[in-house]
């Protein structure tokens, strides 16, 4: 099935450091005591990609369980751009967000006030193999030309017309830039030089969310995309292949939502997988409260929420949702050192 994860196979490649075949104020803001006595709602920023009508029954239960914890009601702020996310959140117009490690990161090297809450685990119910997998795609008829053998050949990336999601997306910029730059070592190039062409590609596009960047591909707009596998799980399906691996075609399902109700039946054809780490549910301390900070960490991570087939859908539903009960799949804490395999990736 689609939503199964490879997760050792995964994290023995992440160890190995992710190498493709994911101004503010210091503090600041309201005090830790005065925000655990507050009846204030807790306002709650979403990325692009989450932010679609049909992540809305998501929202809302991961909106309820907040709302049981703490007792306070919860304000949805949905976006469009990656920056707005961070922006909201480090400025202290949010308690609350979701969003990939290295939008986390770029939050925490602002504000140390902004840290990891839970992240979702693996198929294990274990932080081992709790990742997902950062794509390159081509559409399906081009992929002769990718080919060298029975190999695809990042070689041929060079002129090409590339869009990558958000330059603060783990998957869908960080992880693909670094893979990137490995393949074109003799270049010594940098991630600014891959965010505009030029210096390798002819054209640059930027999505906004991994939908958008997915459907710059198949529109015929970008020659290859980067985008993740979690964030349009929920549009296509595995036609040839095993998930998660080069070589395997995926198709737009007819009956695909917005964005992909324009490109239904297009096919696309995986030339490079990658594993990333689990996106973390992060917080603003010094809006949140410390106290409400651990009441909701000690309550995401109990079997009532990980049983919660409103957070944790059935695998064989045919709804749309955030995350999907394959196995053993719950809400884990971690620390912030947990996410240094993708700051490292800045330092390569």
């Amino acid at each position: 099935m689609f939503r199964k994860r490879f997760g050792l196979v995964a994290v023995a490649m992440l160890t190995a450091g992710l190498v493709a075949c994911s101004d503010g104020d210091e503090g600041g803001g309201t005090s830790a005591e005065a925000s655990t006595t507050t009846d204030d709602p807790i306002n709650f920023v979403w990325y692009p990609n989450e932010s679609g009508q049909d992540m809305t029954s998501s929202r809302d239960a991961i909106g309820a369980i907040i709302e049981e914890a703490t007792g306070r009601e919860v304000n949805h702020q949905l976006t469009t751009d990656y920056a707005i996310a961070i922006e909201t959140l480090v400025n202290d117009n949010a308690e609350m967000a979701f969003m990939g490690a290295q939008g986390y990161i770029e939050a925490n090297d602002r504000s140390e006030s902004i840290q990891p809450l839970v992240v979702q685990s693996g198929s294990s119910g274990t932080i081992d193999d709790a990742v997902y997998y950062s794509w390159l795609a081509v559409n399906v008829d081009d992929e002769d030309a990718w080919k060298d053998g029975e190999e695809y050949n990042l070689d041929e990336l060079e002129d090409k017309t590339m869009s990558f999601v958000s330059n603060s997306s783990t998957s869908g910029f960080k992880v693909p830039a670094s893979g990137i730059m490995a393949q074109f070592e003799d270049k010594d190039l940098s991630e600014e030089d891959l965010m505009e062409g030029g210096a390798l590609f002819s054209q640059v596009l930027f999505g906004n969310s991994h939908q958008g960047s997915a459907v710059n591909l198949l529109n015929g707009n970008a020659d290859v995309a980067a985008f993740c596998d979690s964030c349009v799980e929920n549009y296509v399906e595995l036609v040839e292949g095993e998930d998660n691996r080069p070589g395997s075609v995926y198709k737009v399902k007819d009956d695909a939502a917005e964005p992909f109700n324009t490109v239904a039946g297009s096919e696309f054809v995986l030339i490079s997988v990658t594993p990333v780490l689990n996106a973390p549910f992060v917080a603003n301390i010094d809006m949140l409260g410390e106290e409400t900070f651990n009441k909701l960490q000690e309550f995401f991570s109990t079997d009532e929420v990980a049983d919660n087939e409103e957070i944790f859908v059935p695998e064989d539903s045919e709804e749309s949702a955030l995350f999907f009960k394959t196995e053993n799949e719950r809400f884990l804490p971690v620390e912030d050192d947990w996410f240094n395999p993708i700051r490292e990736l800045s330092n390569k």
